[in-house]
């Protein structure tokens, strides 16, 4: 168990400071838009910043995706003939189908994944809060 402790950990941590970098980025990038004095046809409006950010943190969950499919090829956690990264996907987003499985001294990563994915996703959401609040805002 402490195995599948320190795998998850290593692999929540990679992907926390993915998400924080991009996050961060996210975050900056929009504060520097909706701060500047820009002329009117460059103003940021809630439906292009929301075009802007959600691909980029779409794209950022896909590559955390990959982090936990390369864990799961590392110690084989997933089962022969399956494919890491559809089984890091339903776990990361706690789709769930069961169609397969963890082998069984590895099953603890499922819901170590879940645990990251379902974090991640919210905190994806409070940035996207932000940035269209940012944009919000700078349009009164």
């Amino acid at each position: 168990m402490l195995r599948q402790l320190l795998v998850g950990a290593v692999a929540s941590t990679c992907n926390i400071a993915i998400h924080g970098l991009v996050m961060a980025t996210v975050v900056q990038i929009s504060s520097r838009i909706a701060d500047a004095k820009a002329p009117r046809w460059i103003i940021l409006t809630v439906e292009t910043a929301s075009i802007a950010t959600v691909p980029v943190l779409m794209a950022a969950h896909v590559l955390e995706v990959l982090v936990w499919s390369l864990a799961y090829a590392i110690v084989g956690a997933a089962p022969a003939g399956a494919d890491p990264v559809y089984f890091a996907f339903v776990n990361y987003t706690t789709l769930g189908y069961g169609d397969v499985t963890p082998v069984e001294h590895w099953r603890l990563l499922g819901p170590i994944t879940a645990m990251n994915g379902v974090l991640l996703f919210g905190w994806s959401t409070a940035v996207i809060f932000e940035v269209l609040r940012r944009t919000a805002k700078r349009g009164d």
